[in-house]
């Protein structure tokens, strides 16, 4: 089962936010047959049994094992990734543009940036051979400023520090990767 899949097919999308399927998916947290899944969600085997082979038929859910008892074959059924993630192509043939966003330091600018990262890594990942590690690297952390000029002064040495490290590993005949930093309040925590 793959961690997480980004779901770059109109098709498939629609079939995945059907809320029959969703709570189907849902219930196959743990691998099941119709008769459990409908048991879980409280439906009959039949209607389950439909939808399941439609999201099998779409790739969302795959095969475990044939259980064989009393003359009839169930079928167990897992989810083909734990998460799913929509990406932004599916909306709209061609993500925001970057490059179209004049304030570099807009809200726009940042999701217009990671609204390309998902649907550029989703099709790495969904173009390459199962099990292969895409190379990436991803950094996440919190930092409290106590003052814009905190903020400002991080900025400016984080930059600074960047072009360096770029300036001496880039290589114009090496492999392009893209690099993106952001940076943005992190929202309050519900209770």
């Amino acid at each position: 089962m793959q961690e997480l899949r980004v779901l770059a097919d109109r098709d498939v999308v629609e079939v995945a936010l059907d809320p029959i399927r969703v709570s189907i998916l849902d219930a196959l947290a743990e691998p099941g047959s119709a008769t459990t899944v409908a048991a879980r969600i409280g439906s009959t085997r039949q209607k389950v049994n439909y939808h399941l082979k439609s999201l099998e038929a779409h790739g969302l859910v795959e095969p475990v094992e044939t259980r064989a008892w009393g003359g009839i074959s169930e079928r167990v059924v897992r989810r083909s990734a734990r998460h799913l993630v929509v990406s932004p192509s599916v909306l709209q043939p061609t993500v925001g543009d970057p490059d179209a966003v004049a304030d570099r330091l807009s809200a726009a600018y940042l999701i217009a940036v990671n609204a390309r990262a998902v649907s550029e890594v989703g099709a790495i990942v969904g173009d390459s051979v199962p099990e292969t590690r895409v190379p990436t690297l991803t950094v996440d952390t919190v930092i409290g400023f106590t003052s814009p000029d905190d903020r400002a002064a991080f900025a400016a040495e984080l930059q600074s520090a960047l072009a360096a490290l770029v300036a001496k590993y880039h290589h114009d005949d090496g492999r392009p990767h893209r690099l993106t930093i952001s940076s943005y309040p992190r929202p309050k925590e519900s209770s």
